[in-house]
């Protein structure tokens, strides 16, 4: 059994029957940190005196015959945007730098609970602000594919540790594109739950005890390399925690076993207006064929009649808006309480729009991002997508717009690019749906060709 690479669930079950300890699963994955984390840059906080300790109370509890939590004994790191207590958080950013919160937040405290043994944080941009991992506190996060490239962001670190097996798995966030971005790019899976699924408590640290500043587009999701392990992180951290009041209660419902047989496939090589790679839009139609050679219903997305430029507009709009009223001295020409109900009105429409659409298929298959991992630069200079100079401002677009609608998305591994570089296809469900996305997921993967090892890992 390769401890480091296997998978969460088969972890989780060794450790219950014995095969081994916890503390001889931790010792695998920190070894695979210790040979691989100084190239990579993923992790970025060890607490490994902290994480021995929990791990043999794991080993303990176990002997003690106590009632087990499903992760019992499974390590895991987390990225360093969750708010814990004991450790650090500091999302890149100097001032946090040594900001420990008070107690755990409420997604972390869920992990916990369940028996997971928390052993560091891994690396983000800076406030969570750009599509590469790179800050001032701790650098820049590679890509374990390639290291002149980027694993992307904001959970850059998150992408990279699992994919390297320093984790079995990860919690990411995603306001914009920011958990299935770095997924795709590392060749793993990555799930952004519907808008209010997984409470945001917690999800920023707040040393200044301020009103949350973001609650609407932003979610948390798991990052794994299989869709078993996504499914099970996913039912663990999401729904009612008592601390944040926005969830909706809506139940978690087990993952159906689907036929492709009985799916229908709406398919979009890229947007209107929205710049992609050749390679990237040919997987999409390759995957599609494969799909309708299986049986499954595939068709041509009639997208729904929203200019989606305006969409992306309109959300960082939103996002400005929040953070505007979230600071604790107001601006000099404050944003009038009408402004904010207009944007809510004008998002509305699209959500209803996706919703519309969702009603004649299953899902939607298309990209997550206009490009793979790109080479590390400056934030904002163009990107090369087959020759021509793109903006790098609409790299996140094709996920970035289920953030302004709500929907839940899933990124997926499906191939690599002529030069070996993972590919991500992105697949989109009505809201509330993450069960049977990743039902529609699981028939899908075998076509797809799932999670691969990189090459010296």
């Amino acid at each position: 059994m390769d401890h480091a690479f296997s998978s969460t669930i088969e972890l989780a079950a060794a450790i219950s029957a014995r095969r081994i300890s916890a503390v001889e699963a931790l010792d695998a994955h920190l070894a695979q940190i210790d040979r691989h984390n100084e190239a990579v840059n993923a992790v970025i906080i060890l607490d490994r005196e902290g994480a021995h300790e929990r791990a043999g109370q794991a080993d303990a509890a176990l002997a003690r015959g106590d009632a087990l939590g499903p992760l019992h004994g499974v390590p895991f790191t987390l990225k360093d945007a969750h708010e814990t207590g004991g450790m650090r958080t500091t999302v890149g950013f100097p001032p946090f730098a040594d900001y420990v919160a008070r107690q755990d937040s409420p997604v972390v405290a869920k992990l916990k609970a369940a028996g997971a043994v928390l052993v560091g944080k891994t690396n983000v941009a800076t406030m969570l602000g750009d599509w590469q991992s790179d800050n001032p506190l701790f650098g820049r996060t590679s890509n374990p594919w390639d290291l002149l490239r980027t694993a992307g962001g904001s959970s850059g670190g998150a992408a990279a540790a699992v994919a390297t097996g320093m984790t079995p798995f990860e919690v990411g966030t995603d306001m914009q594109d920011s958990i299935r971005l770095p997924a795709a790019f590392c060749g793993v899976y990555g799930l952004k739950p519907t808008e209010h699924r997984v409470a945001l408590a917690g999800a920023f640290p707040d040393p200044g005890g301020m009103p949350r500043s973001v609650r609407l587009m932003s979610c948390v999701g798991p990052l794994a390399r299989n869709l078993e392990d996504l499914a099970l992180i996913h039912r663990i951290i999401a729904g009612a925690d008592g601390a944040d009041t926005d969830l909706t209660p809506v139940p978690i419902e087990p993952t159906p076993m689907l036929e492709l047989k009985s799916l229908r496939i709406a398919v979009a090589g890229t947007f209107p207006g929205f710049p992609v790679g050749a390679e990237i839009a040919a997987a999409v139609e390759s995957l599609a064929s494969q799909l309708a050679s299986a049986g499954a219903g595939i068709e041509e997305a009639k997208l729904p009649k929203l200019d989606l430029h305006d969409d992306l507009s309109e959300g960082g709009k939103l996002i400005g808006m929040m953070l505007e009223a979230a600071q604790p001295e107001a601006p000099a020409q404050p944003m009038p309480v009408s402004a904010w109900f207009a944007a809510l009105a004008r998002r509305d429409r699209s959500i209803l729009a996706w919703e519309r659409f969702f009603e004649s298929c299953d899902a939607l298959l298309c990209p997550v991002a206009m490009t793979t991992a790109f080479a590390h630069c400056k934030p904002g200079s163009p990107l090369e997508v087959d020759g021509k100079d793109e903006s790098y401002w609409l790299l996140p677009a094709h996920g970035a717009v289920f953030n302004y609608s709500g929907h839940p998305a899933l990124a997926f591994p499906c191939g690599q690019d002529s030069k070996g570089l993972p590919i991500g296809l992105q697949l989109v469900g009505r809201r509330w749906s993450e069960a049977r996305l990743l039902g529609i997921a699981a028939a899908i993967a075998p076509l797809a060709g799932g999670f691969r090892r990189p090459p010296g890992y």
